[in-house]
């Protein structure tokens, strides 16, 4: 656990342990704060990887700046903490909002990035934007969180819950216990709306590395259609949906063991 300092903020950053594989810089994704526990800290991944991870600009221990927030301050940020860090070049794995951020950080940082992991993420513009979570921050806190669970994954619905009462009740205890370090609203909102604003789609082509597009079957954020239009774009990737929604990372086993073999080629 330390404090990055970069010429912009105080970027909060934890690693794992060394391994024999080398190093992965996480990207996480919308209202991520690294207390929430367990995270991309306690992946299978750091069982082969020294993984590198922070707290995003207006999130968790990381300073939250005055004024609107943009896609590319995202990408810059993550480009400081690698300069800091004195890593010349990296591989990259962004999930969903991080998975954003990662294709800024590529168009913006090239030469920072070895080999690319995108997850239940989306490029905006032409290729389809992720569902509009800005809309969601009006709402009560239950009725956000409920909403939220069933656009994650389109199996749970109304049908659904009806016959599975008391899972349906685990989930939403699940998702709180995830949450238990809330965002800011105000710098939540910060992110949202520069969220909103994400489009990549024209460089996705200019992409020459290795690039692991993985999605969820059942994911209403990123839906499936978003990820195979990057799939199109990019020369060099390879995509694979399994068997979840948003959580799909967590959902289906087979999702981290296809992950690590393809980080330990």
């Amino acid at each position: 656990m330390t404090i990055i300092s970069t010429k912009e903020l105080d970027i909060y950053l934890e690693r794992s342990s060394p391994r024999e594989h080398g190093q992965i810089f996480y990207i996480g994704g919308t209202g991520g704060d690294l207390r929430n526990r367990p995270n991309q800290l306690d992946s299978p991944l750091t069982e082969f990887f020294e993984v590198i991870s922070y707290d995003q600009r207006g999130l968790g221990q990381t300073s939250k700046p005055s004024g609107d927030y943009s896609m590319q301050q995202y990408a810059d940020d993550a480009a400081d903490i690698l300069d800091e860090l004195n890593i010349e070049k990296i591989t990259v794995m962004g999930v969903s909002f991080g998975g954003m951020v990662a294709q800024e950080l590529i168009k913006r940082h090239p030469n920072k990035v070895s080999k690319l992991v995108l997850a239940c993420t989306s490029s905006g513009g032409e290729g389809g934007s992720s569902y509009p979570l800005h809309e969601l921050e009006s709402l009560d806190t239950d009725t956000k969180t409920e909403l939220g669970i069933k656009i994650n994954d389109h199996r749970l619905t109304e049908e659904w819950i009806e016959t599975n009462q008391s899972l349906w009740d685990s989930i939403k205890e699940d998702t709180k216990k995830r949450q238990a370090y809330k965002a800011d609203p105000r710098n939540l909102m910060k992110q949202l709306l520069a969220r909103k604003n994400h489009n990549t789609f024209s460089s996705l082509s200019d992409i020459n590395i290795p690039v692991f597009l993985m999605g969820g079957k059942y994911d209403g954020i990123a839906p499936m259609s978003n990820m195979e239009a990057m799939h199109k774009e990019i020369k060099n990737s390879k995509l694979k949906f399994y068997e979840g929604g948003h959580l799909f990372l967590i959902q289906d086993k087979q999702a981290f063991k296809d992950l690590i073999d393809w980080l330990k080629k």
